[in-house]
């Protein structure tokens, strides 16, 4: 592949992912929370219910910041804190995952339809191609992480 394709693919690669953010902290300020508190929300919806420890561990946040995360999210109802049961020094954080739909749903409406009606335009092999790249970019950026991380 010719260099400039590939300094184009990288450049489009940046542009989309800063508009990610600004979009993400723009819904988030919509729905009262920072840009990174929403998308902490979004780790609990994709996971479920996980201590504050695995909380930490996932985003790489201090057990002090998650804590203080957890507060603020407790504080909307947007999760609950409870103790696992058989073991009541653990304490779980379960998500409000009905009130945290019923907050977002309504401002990602217009951009997943757009963006649904946007995949629905590829050809299945385009597709294909599109997934591939996400999926092995998603690989390197875990890599990445999880050796920034030791």
């Amino acid at each position: 592949m010719k260099q400039d394709i590939i300094k184009q693919i990288r450049k489009l690669t940046q542009a989309y992912a800063y508009t990610a953010l600004q979009m993400h902290e723009a819904v988030a300020r919509k729905a009262g929370l920072s840009g990174t508190d929403h998308k902490y929300l979004g780790f609990l919806l994709e996971r479920g219910e996980m201590t504050a420890g695995d909380l930490a561990t996932l985003t790489g946040l201090t057990t002090g910041a998650i804590t203080g995360l957890i507060d603020r999210f407790e504080k909307k109802d947007l999760v609950k804190r409870k103790f696992a049961e058989g073991d009541r020094r653990k304490v779980l954080i379960e998500p409000n995952t009905r009130l945290i739909m019923a907050l977002f749903e309504p401002l990602y409406k217009d951009f997943r339809s757009k963006s649904e009606k946007l995949t629905a335009s590829f050809s299945e092999k385009e597709a294909k191609v599109i997934e591939r790249y996400f999926s092995q970019a998603i690989e390197i950026m875990q890599e990445t992480t999880t050796k920034l991380n030791q």
